[in-house]
């Protein structure tokens, strides 16, 4: 019986440092933290019950047409925002939906009435025909995220 009681203490105080271990400010394999867990419990975010006070990002343009360009050239085009909204806007992350279009974003605060740029950068290398790349951005805005595009023809060179 004693031993019947040593296993199960075990076993529970295992189960409780697992449950405990997680930190939430672990990083994620690339360079950007984590969604810091204070941005999506902030009041003043999207999740509040008045909706007044949150940030609001409005995007200028949301898709960039780049036309026809030749096969490993590099496309670059900035997309303006600004933060319409009431609080201040923060973008937690910006990721591509492949490693050929990268996204950089402004790391500090978007005050109420300010705008901001994001830069994205397509590579066309190895690609080839009709392109169409986006851009997830996750903010404490109104809506929580947002997406830009690039869209294009990429033509291969004739061999």
């Amino acid at each position: 019986m004693q031993t019947y009681r040593m296993k199960r203490l075990t076993f529970g105080a295992a189960l409780l440092v697992l449950m405990t271990a997680c930190d939430p400010a672990v990083k994620s394999s690339g360079d950007e933290p984590l969604l810091d867990p204070s941005v999506v419990q902030n009041n003043q975010t999207a999740s509040a019950k008045s909706l007044e006070n949150v940030p609001v990002m409005t995007i200028e343009n949301e898709v960039h047409e780049f036309g026809e360009i030749t096969q490993g050239e590099k496309v670059t085009h900035t997309f303006k925002f600004k933060n319409t909204g009431n609080s201040e806007l923060l973008i937690a992350s910006a990721k591509g939906t492949c490693g050929c279009t990268i996204p950089s974003y402004p790391k500090t605060p978007i005050a109420p009435g300010a705008e901001g740029e994001i830069d994205v950068v397509f590579d066309s290398n190895g690609k080839s025909g009709s392109q169409h790349k986006k851009v997830s951005i996750v903010t404490n805005a109104t809506p929580s995220t947002y997406t830009v595009a690039l869209r294009g023809q990429v033509i291969a060179p004739e061999k």
